[in-house]
């Protein structure tokens, strides 16, 4: 078992990240202790154990996700000694970090690193999603899941003080301008080559929605969990979840999302299969 760090740009988690002989990723509890700013590993064990029982309560198999092993750590002069440790899923991990201590910015980092790739293992897990078989359904899909979660972001917005609907639409925008580099809706629409009267969400591709889901359903979770107040700091939020997600498309490869080209306007599809049900 050897580390895999990755280009020295991402995220700390990201670098300790292990490939096992079987090709699996996983965290070391050692490592993440240590990343977590946990000088006392048997503190941390308390948090693994609330993170084990979140596991149970979510309905997950505890030994898929924190397996016990001997790890091998230096002692000075060449020796080694080996010293028990646990391999981590990133679920695991994604739980240990919303057991940590809130007030570490470390922990509040990982907690939206990891939420954001849990939330892709979950949208790609899901069988309804995977039951999809041509990209105009996993948009639609995609697309209805999306407006389900803009409802309960704009109540999450409302609770922080994001009341008036010009107030709501600067908020939307500091979260395009965190996933898209800046972009703003109008420099969007520009980007895309859409009219003023065309709706962006309207025209995205299954893996930019997908995007946007992400970004939607952890800046509520966020704004909720944080208890923020106020205009300002809800925009800042909204802005900072978008970036993450952004840095997350970059670390896994993908196309940022405003290289993505504009596609078929969603409507036109959601007619044709009313069409075909109708028939």
């Amino acid at each position: 078992m050897e580390h895999n760090p990755e280009k020295s740009h991402n995220p700390v988690f990201e670098q300790i990240k292990r490939i096992d002989e079987n090709g699996i990723e996983f965290w070391s509890s050692r490592d993440l202790a240590k990343v977590l700013e946990y000088s006392n590993y048997r503190n941390f064990e308390k948090v693994i154990e609330k993170a084990k029982e979140a596991c149970t309560k979510s309905q997950q198999e505890i030994d898929n996700h924190f397996v016990d092993f001997d790890e091998m750590v230096d002692i000075g002069s060449g020796a080694k000694r080996s010293i028990e440790s646990i391999k981590l899923s990133r679920y695991a991990c994604y739980l240990i970090i919303q057991s940590a201590d809130p007030g570490k910015e470390v922990v509040a980092l990982g907690h939206t690193y990891f939420a954001v790739q849990t939330r892709i293992a979950e949208i790609k897990q899901l069988d309804e999603y995977n039951n999809l078989s041509t990209e105009n359904e996993r948009r639609l899909f995609l697309r209805n899941e999306l407006a389900r979660h803009n409802i309960q972001l704009a109540d999450a917005a409302k609770n922080a003080g994001v009341i008036e609907p010009v107030d709501y639409a600067i908020f939307q925008n500091h979260g395009y301008m965190g996933l898209y580099g800046g972009l703003g809706a109008k420099e969007i629409h520009t980007r895309k080559g859409l009219k003023k009267s065309q709706k962006i969400l309207d025209h995205m591709d299954s893996t930019e929605l997908a995007a946007n889901l992400f970004r939607a359903t952890q800046t509520e979770e966020k704004l909720r969990r944080e208890n923020i107040k106020g205009k300002t700091k809800a925009n800042n939020t909204h802005y900072e979840v978008g970036k993450k997600v952004r840095q997350t498309i970059e670390e896994l490869g993908g196309t940022m999302p405003e290289d993505i080209p504009a596609v078929e306007s969603i409507k036109t599809i959601e007619s044709s299969q009313k069409k075909s049900n109708n028939n």
